[in-house]
């Protein structure tokens, strides 16, 4: 696989950051590929990249159930992974709530709550939202990070065998 095809292939994978599977796949994927492989060697880029660029991977995701979910807007894997949680028949009272919360942690942390949502639903999503909004920055950006990994996986997992 050259790296325009892998890059092709798994550069949506970390929401929007291309650039994360480009130095992955420089710095060596092992063959074959398998989600853990790749999860792997991916993870350890962004584990390595600035916090900057960190923080542009966290702002790259959508707000769940937010506007670009009812624009239609979401990239296919978001909004597969939202309507499985039940986050697209949310009722106006859910939405008003999880509007409120997403504009709330926003403006706390500077970036949009993130949370893998297979196996969730909302109520499960809703508590975990109200919880995490009273961490402080470090510790919410560590649990965004780790997020962001899981779905990087969770990903991964259904365009690749699952070993390591």
């Amino acid at each position: 696989m050259t790296k325009d095809e892998f890059v092709s292939r798994f550069g949506g994978v970390f929401e929007h950051s291309p650039w994360v599977a480009e130095r992955a796949f420089d710095a060596g994927v092992a063959r074959p590929l398998t989600a853990g492989g790749v999860h792997g060697a991916m993870v350890a880029v962004f584990r390595a990249a600035a916090e900057a660029e960190r923080l542009a991977v966290l702002r790259a995701h959508p707000d769940l159930a937010g506007k670009l979910a009812i624009a239609g807007e979401l990239t296919e894997d978001s909004r597969k992974e939202q309507a499985g949680a039940g986050l697209d028949r949310l009722t106006a009272d859910e939405h008003v709530r999880f509007t409120t919360l997403n504009s709330a942690y926003v403006e706390t942390f500077g970036f949009p709550f993130i949370i893998a949502v297979k196996g969730l639903n909302k109520d499960d999503i809703l508590k975990s939202f109200e919880t995490r909004i009273n961490n402080d920055r470090n510790t919410e950006f560590a649990t965004a990070s780790a997020q962001v990994e899981r779905i990087a996986l969770l990903r991964l997992t259904g365009l690749l065998p699952e070993g390591r």
